[in-house]
């Protein structure tokens, strides 16, 4: 079938970043503001009739949010999708105003919340809309008990925009205008965006190729660097000043009560990666004989791998749609249909193009209760892999979509999961369909390449990002010293397998500068290895699997991550045992990976 690779914009809001439904919305959105406001002052939280008027006062934040969510949602892809629209700018921050509007309101409504007498709050809980609710307004109370005056959280909420959310803004303008210089073998000379140097850094078979990029690569990385390096000081210098001012003692409290875990699960799932490197390193180590190296270098780990006269798998964009449509279905109906549905709809920006921005994501368009889905394709098997991985994405949504909103917000660790499952299909699907040893081998080196970026290079950006903030708490740490951290930690995350290192991955990496999520890194692990826990309970007993999967996303927005582990898996998270069994699986791979290679060489 033929699909379309750009996405239509337009069915969201006709004419680009100057829509006049745009602006309408944005005006609508204003007003119900100004109304939600006014039920927050007449709102008497100690009164009679206090539970009916929260109800009322939930409706309407439910509205706001979803406009909100649909025209943030659409001015990021366009701005991302349009990089030369200047004026996506403009309209960016009319969104962030009114989301600051809102974000001051939160305190006051968080605040009177926090003051109504628990009896009396375990009473309201009773009513069965409010008992509905009950998790997601019971976090609100507690992490509402950090916060300080509603005056001083006001000056924050009006500093946010110019301080850490304007120094996000200013990496992405940065990136957007960087380019990497590139001469191809008959002397033409040619300028990649970011993402376009970065697809082909790491895919390309020609090691001259790669070697090329990752020096041109680096070096404008450095001379961007020291913008990026005040660009970090400064982001996560606000962000360690307002963790104190809400009296957090770990800059670690506020990641991973926004992942709903603890710290234990958190140790328990790095100590079973560490403990179980060796193997991954022996990986390395056979694809760097394969390559004719004695170690990979950084640019070289996920290089495809070719033997005999075997290429790297390649799909057109119509291809990998098939492809992923059809081994979804071997999952369950309403994955494949789903898919199909938003491939044939145009949901999917995959164009490989210049001025687009690097990277893949699923956005949300909470009043249309769809998605849509930011990537680049190139042909690779790892480009079919990130569609699948972003359409994993958009299902998780939609099969809340009927949710109340605040039980639809689920946390990156488990919004990972969904992705990594659908990931995990296409992974294994392309392996057990390979029709010799040469694919089979090349498909394996594929699927581990997932298997090393969550246990190694996603590791390096936890370790990094650790030492970073412990030595940021006690002052500006210099771009020299970003590169140390940022070496040392890749030395240890790789166990000194690599034969040269990535000193500026700390500017290049966009979830470095990401305002609202700190540590955006070890969430996407913790999504893997619970993927992987949830594939194989579905190996175990596949008849009807589909609607337990669905039961357990569904549940994502209104648990902790312990307890819906155990719910629905029975297992307990702070121990290795769990982490462990998926990680053994991947090993089972290593182990095939280097018996045909061990084979053919």
């Amino acid at each position: 079938m033929k699909y379309i690779d750009t996405w239509d914009l337009d069915t969201i809001f006709p004419g680009g970043t100057k829509s006049p439904e745009l602006q309408e919305k944005l005006h609508t959105i204003k007003i119900e503001i100004q109304d939600y406001q006014e039920l927050i002052q007449q709102w008497d939280h100690h009164g009679t009739n206090s539970a009916e008027s929260l109800k009322v006062l939930l409706t309407k934040q439910e509205s706001i949010e979803k406009g909100l969510g649909q025209a943030g949602s659409f001015v990021h892809m366009w701005q991302d999708a349009y990089t030369d629209d200047e004026y996506a700018n403009v309209v960016m921050g009319q969104v962030m105003d009114l989301a600051s509007e809102m974000e001051k309101l939160s305190t006051v409504y968080t605040k009177k919340l926090v003051a109504i007498e628990d009896e009396n709050w375990q009473t309201w809980l009773n009513d069965p809309e409010l008992s509905e609710l009950s998790f997601a307004l019971n976090e609100i109370r507690d992490q509402g008990k950090r916060l300080l005056s509603e005056a001083e959280e006001k000056i924050i909420t009006e500093l946010n925009n110019d301080g850490i959310a304007g120094w996000s803004r200013l990496y992405d303008t940065a990136v957007s205008i960087m380019t990497i210089p590139f001469t191809d073998k008959a002397g033409n000379k040619k300028e990649y965006s970011v993402g376009q140097a970065m697809n082909r850094m790491y895919s390309d078979p020609d090691p001259e190729v790669r070697k090329q990029l990752f020096e041109n690569w680096e070096a404008a990385w450095t001379k961007f660097a020291p913008i990026f390096a005040d660009t970090l000081n400064h982001l996560d210098g606000y962000r360690i000043t307002l963790q104190r001012a809400h009296q957090r003692e770990s800059f670690l409290d506020e990641p991973l009560e926004y992942n709903r875990m603890s710290k234990e699960t958190l140790d328990a799932m790095w100590a079973a990666v560490s403990n179980h490197k060796p193997s991954f390193v022996d990986f390395l180590t056979q694809k760097a004989k394969i390559l004719g190296m004695e170690k990979l270098s950084w640019q070289d780990v996920d290089a495809p791998v070719a033997l005999g006269d075997a290429k790297p798998p390649s799909f057109s964009y119509d291809e990998a749609c098939d492809f992923v449509i059809e081994n979804f279905a071997t999952f369950g109906p309403q994955l494949a249909q789903f898919a199909q549905h938003a491939l044939e709809n145009r949901w999917v920006e995959a164009e490989d193009r210049p001025k687009k921005r690097p990277g893949g994501y699923c956005e949300e368009l909470p009043e249309f209760q769809e998605s849509r889905i930011f990537m680049t394709f190139t042909g690779s098997s790892s480009d079919t892999s990130t569609l699948a991985h972003e359409l994993g994405h958009a299902f998780h949504s939609y099969v809340m979509r009927d949710l109340p909103n605040l039980n639809r917000g689920y946390a990156m660790n488990v919004a990972e999961t969904a992705s990594t499952f659908a990931e995990t299909i296409i992974s294994n699907a392309t392996v057990a369909n390979a029709k010799t040893k040469e694919e089979k081998i090349s498909l394996l080196n594929t699927k581990m390449e997932n298997a090393i970026a969550m246990f190694f290079n996603i590791h390096a950006r936890y370790l990094f990002e650790k030492s970073f903030y412990e030595e940021r708490s006690e002052g500006i740490v210099s771009e020299q010293r970003l590169n140390e951290l940022m070496v040392n930690a890749q030395k240890e995350a790789y166990c000194n397998s690599l034969s040269s290192y990535h000193p500026h991955f700390w500017c290049s990496k966009l979830h470095f500068f990401i305002d609202d999520i700190p540590f955006y890194n070890f969430p996407y692990t913790f999504g893997f290895l619970f993927s992987l826990g949830i594939y194989a309970e579905f190996l175990k007993e596949p008849k009807e699997f589909e609607e337990k999967y669905i039961a357990l996303l569904r549940d994502t927005g209104s648990m902790k991550v312990e307890d819906l582990a155990l719910k629905h898996l029975g297992v307990d998270l702070t121990k290795p045992a769990f982490w462990e069994a998926g990680i053994e699986l991947m090993e089972r791979d290593v182990e095939e990976f280097i018996r045909l290679t061990d084979e053919l060489l």
